[in-house]
């Protein structure tokens, strides 16, 4: 509830001196027919009138007030509220390769890979957002959606070494593209994260981005691994578990070239800070467009005051005149 005329209601004041004027003449009396001595009617039982003899002011005082109040204009104010959203198709193609169970990332490089997409995914709720895993082929994982919920689960679920070993990154990003293929998003994002060397698969890297160009797709590749040697889960000959140092592959031109061809960018990720602030970056350069118009509309509520300070006028005059009708 709002006002159109707010100053008016200063005039509520106005009914302090009212009252303060009311029992003033209350307390000086004033009969209308004067007696020798009340003695005779002091104890005399009072009856329901006596109780209801102060009810015609308060009744004007309530009409005063309403009128005061209708004058000001109340409003009653209702908020619509219409939001247009353009999000954009975004597809995150993950690494699943044994080596991205190297431990120079805490715990590991998959691990660490899942938290920070899960974080990225929850941070774009407008967005249909699809997961492709890969290493010696690929897979989809989960197509276009905008259910946070199952893309969350599907994150928790990749794991290594459920699909042929291997690194075959042209066929990640041709299951990427195909994905993205007949999106009608006005734009269109992969986010390629790999740890190693296209050694698979059946379509070259550098033509899976000539069709992502062709496409109008933009390709974000990120690179993940320490530089130099990474530790890495092993068996010894007596089957036992151990950890050795393995060298770090990763081929950054490649990649470089993949983001360069398509419009977009290469990253290195040398540990996990670096991967949250690689995401945070894309999630920066990647901005989903969001409109919100407003329309208030604004109803006249009036006239219902005005009715109600006239009924207390009529009650008043009922009480007064015909309920506890005086003496002349």
């Amino acid at each position: 509830m709002e006002f159109a005329n707010p100053h008016i209601l200063w005039l509520l004041t106005a009914l302090v001196p009212m009252a303060a004027y009311y029992i003033w003449r209350t307390m000086q009396g004033g009969a209308s027919i004067r007696i020798s001595s009340v003695a005779g009617v002091r104890h005399a039982p009072r009856t329901v009138r006596y109780y209801l003899r102060h009810v015609p002011f308060v009744l004007r005082c309530v009409a005063v007030a309403l009128l005061i109040v209708a004058v000001a204009r109340p409003q009653s104010a209702e908020h619509n509220t219409k939001t247009n959203t353009q999000g954009i198709d975004i597809v995150l193609a993950i690494d699943v390769s044994t080596s991205m169970l190297a431990q120079d990332f805490k715990p590991d490089r998959i691990t660490a890979a899942k938290e920070v997409a899960a974080s990225f995914v929850a941070d774009r709720p407008t967005d249909r957002i699809g997961l492709v895993v890969f290493a010696g082929e690929s897979l989809t994982q989960s197509p276009l959606t905008t259910d946070q919920s199952s893309l969350q689960t599907m994150l928790a679920r990749i794991r290594s070494g459920v699909i042929e070993d291997g690194t075959a990154i042209g066929n990640g990003l041709a299951t990427s593209i195909n994905r993205l293929r007949e999106s009608d998003a006005k734009s269109k994002v992969i986010i390629l994260l790999t740890d190693g060397v296209n050694n698979r698969g059946q379509i070259s890297p550098l033509t899976a981005a000539q069709i992502a160009k062709e496409y109008g797709i933009r390709v974000y590749t990120i690179g993940v691994g320490t530089r130099g040697k990474a530790p890495y889960p092993a068996t010894d000959m007596f089957g036992n578990p151990t950890i050795v140092m393995a060298d770090v592959e990763i081929d950054e031109q490649m990649l470089t070239s993949i983001a360069e061809q398509t419009g977009g960018q290469y990253f290195r990720a040398v540990d996990k800070q670096k991967l949250v602030a690689i995401y945070d970056q894309i999630n920066t350069l990647e901005k989903s467009k969001v409109e919100v118009s407003h329309r208030t509309i604004l109803h006249e509520e009036y006239l219902k005051y005005a009715l109600a300070a006239l009924a207390a006028l009529v009650l008043e005059f009922v009480m007064k005149y015909l309920v506890l009708k005086r003496i002349p």
